[in-house]
């Protein structure tokens, strides 16, 4: 079946998120726009997953947990596991290699952690935005060990992608899927870095507000809408049908 996706977005929980981006309103506004399969992709952190996916389950919206993690070259990698538990199993290995830098809440803002009907459980006293020492040849084998996978986020960009931090995708990252901004211009890229014609291209809209949350066309075949069946998919060889 045609999944409508978005498999990159953030909560409250990231400081560059906004405070009303709890895991409440952002499945529920996915919901509305009529997703049919999202992810909470947290900087360096999934522990707004387990109130992300309660409320996905209320909502009837699958959701994946996840994080979009820091690589030691400064890249953005999202990474995405069937279940909060095998998540947070990564996430141990990222907090041990991640550097410590209290967050100064009124220079990087707020990192809320929420329950599933938006009560504020605490905050995240470190910074979660900073490198970790984990390197981009490291991050889906490290994924995989915990079930999950990871691909190299908004490599179109000229900040905190993959390519821009090393010109390109090395094969021995052993990436087989990518993802684009939506405002990507793909034939461009292809002159450039043609190793992203063999690879499984995903679009998604790595909002940090509500109101940057877009209408859904991005989608994917898919056996069902759920974590596992996505993680499972973008694990196997070749490129997973889907458009943009």
């Amino acid at each position: 079946m045609r999944v409508l996706y978005d498999l990159h977005l953030h909560s409250c929980l990231s400081p560059c998120g906004g405070d009303d981006m709890t895991p409440y309103n952002l499945v529920n506004m996915a919901a509305l726009l009529g997703y049919q399969l999202i992810a909470l992709t947290d900087h360096n952190t999934c522990r707004n997953t387990p109130a992300a996916v309660r409320a996905g389950e209320q909502a009837g919206l699958p959701v994946a947990p996840g994080m979009e993690l820091t690589t030691a070259e400064d890249a953005h990698v999202v990474c995405l596991f069937p279940t909060v538990e095998d998540a947070f199993g990564f996430q141990e290995e990222v907090e041990r290699r991640r550097v410590r830098v209290p967050n100064r809440p009124e220079i990087f803002g707020n990192q809320f952690i929420m329950d599933s009907e938006d009560h504020v459980l605490g905050e995240e006293p470190d910074l979660l935005i900073n490198a970790t020492s984990i390197g981009a040849g490291e991050a889906l084998a490290l994924a995989r060990r915990f079930h999950g996978t990871a691909f190299p986020a908004h490599v179109d960009k000229d900040a905190y992608s993959l390519i821009a931090s090393l010109g390109a995708i090395p094969p021995e990252t052993g990436f087989a899927v990518a993802e684009l901004s939506h405002n990507a211009q793909l034939h461009r890229l292809l002159r450039s870095n043609p190793e992203l014609g063999g690879m499984t291209l995903l679009r998604n809209s790595d909002a940090h507000y509500l109101e940057n949350m877009p209408d859904p066309s991005a989608w994917l075949e898919l056996e069902e809408p759920s974590a596992a069946c996505l993680v499972e998919t973008l694990n196997r060889p070749g490129k997973v049908t889907g458009a943009w």
